[in-house]
């Protein structure tokens, strides 16, 4: 199996703090009446939850003047409806608030599949699976947590505290003006948060996914990994992701340990500053007991929304850098909207192409090849010749830096992806099973294929045995089911091209992970499906290479050979040494 250069790892996008507004206005506007009807419930809900302090200080204020029992039991009874009151509305706000974050997830989750979707395979290769799998899952989770929970929770908190402080001010303005002064505290403790939050946060994500890409990359590669012998080298490497990941995670727990014990202890401010001023005035006559009474009460009511924005505020920073990733996915290039031109026909021409790997060396030298319609063409070569990054240009996963690569005239990697599909498909040692059953995966290819059709696929890459499995073509296959080895997996895969039938085939060391004989057979059997058709192989099996049309020995980013099976060996250079080593059964380093 050849190692060739691959393209560095490139993060996938953040949305600016005006995209995350503008995304957010979008999402409100999209269910407006719902929202609208959050915000009114929410302000009711509030506006109940005044009365009961007010009717208190009226209790305080009548039983000073004499009143009677009946006065005091009426105005208790108006306590106890306005406090039922507040706890049906805000009820109501909750669940109008839910159903509205459910709607609002559902569009968010909707939106990332269609952009993720819409990615070249390019961008999701250089930005590493990792990224896109968190952003996926931990970003959009956490962006659904705060819809569904804290979202409705700090805007009915937020409604309540400026009700709260509205109504100390309507009953007296400096015993008002002391609250609010009393609050300061609170103001410089979340304001320091705020300007360091969201940077630490974004950082914990991009180190979640730093992680999760090792993890991914080491369980994927396990065997590769144990064959040779890099056992230490992946553990210091995951060891390096957890320490990174470990490091942002102690950077937003201080901010959090600066946050809450500032805001505790800045509650008890504003009411001891309220009963001192107040009853200073009370002495002086200007202010009445109930009234002061009154304001000391709301403001200690005032820690209740404060402590739930408060206690939201963390998981708030933490949504926004989640939601600031989501959303930086619509930054990514996307495939052209744009109908390519069709090609002419489908012979590709590669003329003085160069190319190298994010402004690195050149990987390809000038190279020049011409691919004829029905051509079996082998590329071989040592490891890092460049085989296959060739393979990715011919399929249109990039473009050269300089020189061109086309397919009937029009420049492969300019094909939207419908006409790519249908033009050049590549096909590499790495493959996927999706969770279904044995038909859904084949089905992926070509939806309208019929179960024949299946099983024809299925034996044209020596695969022929799918009645055998439990429930045929119905076996569910994937994780807590039948599970089919690497060898099966690639099968899989291969038929799925063959129901694809696509014009040119690129396979990139595809029966890499079969057995020889497995993989001659499959080899043999798919080239007999794909009769006039274009198969373009980078192989390490030079017997592929002894039933080619063509061979292209590839060394240092050039094509330095360029013949049949018979000529190359005929003529004695690099590609007549391979085939001695290989035919000696000495394994070549290709």
């Amino acid at each position: 199996m050849t190692v060739g250069p691959r393209p560095a790892a490139r993060a996938l996008p953040i949305a600016e703090p005006f995209r995350i507004r503008r995304a957010a206005l979008r999402l409100i506007r999209a269910d407006a009446r719902a929202f609208a009807a959050v915000i009114a419930l929410n302000a009711l809900a509030a506006g109940a939850g005044l009365v009961g302090p007010w009717l208190l200080g009226r209790i305080i204020d009548e039983v000073g003047a004499g009143g009677g029992v009946a006065v005091v039991d009426r105005l208790a009874l108006a306590i106890l409806a306005f406090a039922l009151a507040q706890l049906l509305l805000v009820r109501c706000a909750g669940y109008v608030g839910h159903r509205f974050g459910e709607r609002t997830l559902a569009r968010i989750r909707e939106e990332f599949t269609d952009r993720a979707l819409a990615l070249p395979t390019a961008v999701v290769e250089r930005a590493g699976t990792g990224d896109l799998l968190t952003r996926g899952t931990t970003d959009v989770a956490a962006v659904g947590t705060t819809l569904r929970d804290a979202g409705p929770e700090v805007l009915i908190a937020a409604v309540q505290a400026l009700f709260i402080l509205g109504a100390v001010f309507a009953l007296d303005p400096l015993l008002g003006a002391c609250g609010v002064l009393g609050l300061l505290g609170i103001w410089f403790a979340a304001r320091w948060y705020l300007r360091r939050a969201l940077t630490a946060y974004l950082a914990e994500g991009a180190a979640n996914s730093a992680l999760a890409e090792q993890l991914a990359a080491t369980a994927a590669g396990a065997r590769t990994v144990e064959a040779l012998g890099l056992q230490q080298l992946r553990i210091a490497a995951c060891q390096e992701a957890i320490e990174r990941c470990r490091g942002t995670r102690a950077r937003t727990l201080f901010l959090r340990s600066v946050l809450f014990p500032a805001v505790d202890i800045s509650y008890v401010i504003p009411v001891a500053g309220v009963l001192l001023v107040g009853g200073v005035l009370h002495g002086h006559g200007t202010v009445g007991l109930g009234a002061v009474v009154a304001s000391a009460l709301y403001l200690r009511q005032l820690s209740q929304p404060l402590d739930t924005i408060l206690q939201r505020l963390e998981q708030l920073q933490s949504s926004s850098a989640s939601f600031a990733r989501v959303e930086g996915l619509a930054l990514a290039p996307q495939a052209p909207p744009f109908a390519s031109p069709v090609p002419a026909d489908d012979r590709i021409d590669v003329a003085g192409v160069r190319y190298a790997y994010d402004a690195g060396s050149d990987v390809l030298h000038g190279v020049d090849l011409t691919i004829l319609p029905g051509e079996r063409l082998v590329i071989v070569g040592p490891s890092g010749a460049g085989k296959t990054t060739l393979g990715r240009l011919l399929a249109g996963m990039d473009a050269p830096h300089t020189g061109s690569v086309t397919v009937g005239q029009v420049p492969v990697a300019g094909l939207d992806p419908d006409q790519l599909r249908r033009h050049v498909v590549l096909v590499t040692q790495e493959h996927h099973v999706f969770l279904g059953t044995v038909r859904d995966n084949l089905r992926i290819a070509s939806a309208d294929a019929t179960d024949a059709e299946l099983r024809t696929a299925l034996a044209a890459v020596g695969a022929d045995r799918a009645d055998e499995l439990p429930d045929g073509l119905d076996t569910d296959l994937g994780h807590g089911a039948h599970r089919p080895d690497g060898a099966r997996a690639q099968q899989l895969a291969l038929a799925r091209v063959v129901l694809a039938d696509p014009h040119t085939l690129i396979l990139d060391e595809a029966t890499a992970l079969l057995d020889p004989r497995t993989a001659r057979h499959t080899e043999r059997a798919l080239a007999a499906v794909l009769e006039g058709r274009t198969v373009v192989a980078v192989a390490h099996r030079l017997q592929t290479a002894h039933d080619a049309d063509r061979v292209a020995v590839m060394e240092d980013g050039r094509i330095t050979e360029l013949g049949t099976h018979d000529d190359l060996v005929a003529a004695g250079g690099a590609y007549a040494a391979l085939w001695r080593s290989w035919h000696g059964e000495r394994p070549p380093a290709i």
